[in-house]
C-alpha cells in the first residue's frame, strides 16, 4: 500500500478522484477503476469517488506492478506517402492510436510498421519504435517514422530546432476576426482532468502556434496552423484558449456539433524535413480526410444550420 501525504488546505473541497489523480499523476478513470476494485482507503476506510476531500484526510492505494507491453506486428493496412531505407512517411487515418498503451495494446500504428518494416529505430523503447513525433488518435494526416537510429536522432532534432515544417488543417467553432495569429502560453496537465491539457500561468511547458484563416463561414471558420512546439493536444488547448475550439472535439469542445465526424477536426495536412542522410528538403502532403472534406463542402454550400 502506498500512503500519501495528508491533504493540504488548497486540496479542501476537491472529489477524491480528482485529487487522487493529480496527486498520483494519472487520469481520472484510472483512480476510479481502482477505487471500484477496493484498492483505495480514505482515513482506513473503503474511498468513494465523489467524496469531498477534507483537509487531513490520509489516503492509501494499493499500487499494482506494471504490466509489460510489448508492441507486435500486425498485418494492418498503411497509406504510405514515401519510403526509405531510412525513413517511412505515412497517411495516419482518424481513430487509429500510434503506439501501444494501457487500453490499446495492438491494432495501433507502431503494430502496421512491425509488420510493415521489420526494423525501426529503438531510441524509444520497445512500445514506441520508430515513432519521432506522434497524433492524437482522432487527428488524421502525414506522419514520418525513422528506420534506424541516425534517422531518429536527425529528425528528432530538426523537430527540437524548428527546423522541420509541421502545418495542420482544422475547422473551428465561431469566426475568427483577425486574418493571422499567434498564440503562446506555458501548457500543463489539467489538475482536475489528467486526460486533458490546460494552460497555466507557470510552471508548464512553453507552447507556441501560429494560425492563419482560410474561410470563414460565421459559425465557423477553416484554419491552418503552424506548430512552432509540439506539446500534447497544442492546437487543441490553443484553439480554445482563444474561443475556438475544435468541431467535434470530445475533450475541449463538448457541445454537440451539426456535423458527422468521429472526433476532433483537425488533420496534419503538411510535413517539411531535411533527409536524414541525403540532406534533401522534403515535402509531403496528406489529402483532407473524406469526413473533413464533406464538413467542408456543407460550409461551402452553406448547410450547417
Amino acid at each position: 500500500m502506498k500512503t500519501l501525504d495528508p491533504a493540504a488546505p488548497e486540496e479542501k473541497g476537491l472529489r477524491a478522484d480528482v485529487f487522487l489523480a493529480a496527486r498520483l499523476d494519472c487520469t481520472r478513470s484510472a483512480v476510479q477503476h481502482d477505487i471500484q476494485e477496493g484498492r483505495v482507503t480514505r482515513n482506513g476506510k473503503p474511498a468513494k469517488a465523489n467524496t469531498k476531500v477534507k483537509e487531513g484526510d490520509v489516503f492509501q492505494v494499493q499500487v499494482l506492478p506494471p504490466v509489460d507491453l510489448e508492441a507486435r506486428p500486425e498485418n494492418i493496412p498503411l497509406d504510405i506517402l514515401y519510403e526509405d531505407q531510412d525513413v517511412i512517411v505515412v497517411n495516419k487515418p482518424r481513430g487509429m492510436v500510434v503506439h501501444p498503451a494501457a487500453g490499446n495494446p495492438d491494432g495501433t500504428l507502431v503494430n502496421a510498421l512491425l509488420y510493415h518494416c521489420r526494423d525501426l529505430s529503438g531510441i524509444n523503447g520497445v512500445i514506441r519504435p520508430g515513432i519521432v513525433h506522434r497524433l492524437d488518435k482522432d487527428t488524421s494526416g502525414v506522419m514520418i517514422c525513422a528506420k534506424n537510429d541516425r534517422a531518429h536522432l536527425s529528425l528528432a532534432e530538426q523537430i527540437q530546432k524548428k527546423e522541420a515544417k509541421r502545418t495542420y488543417l482544422a475547422i473551428v467553432r465561431g469566426n475568427i476576426k483577425d486574418d493571422r495569429g499567434h498564440i503562446e502560453t506555458q501548457l500543463d496537465r489539467d489538475p482536475r482532468d489528467r486526460k486533458k491539457m490546460a494552460v497555466v500561468p507557470s510552471g508548464g511547458r512553453w507552447a507556441a502556434t501560429d494560425y492563419e484563416v482560410l474561410e470563414r463561414y460565421g459559425k465557423f471558420t477553416v484554419v491552418r496552423c503552424r506548430l512552432l512546439t509540439g506539446r500534447t493536444h497544442q492546437i487543441r488547448v490553443h484553439m480554445t484558449y482563444i474561443g475556438h475550439p475544435l468541431v467535434g472535439d470530445p475533450k475541449y469542445c463538448p457541445q454537440k456539433t451539426c456535423f458527422s465526424i468521429n472526433g476532433q477536426a483537425l488533420h496534419s495536412e503538411q510535413l517539411t524535413f531535411r533527409h536524414p542522410r541525403t540532406g534533401e528538403w522534403m515535402t509531403f502532403r496528406a489529402p483532407v480526410p473524406e469526413d473533413m472534406q464533406t464538413i467542408l463542402t456543407r460550409l461551402r454550400h452553406g448547410q450547417f444550420h
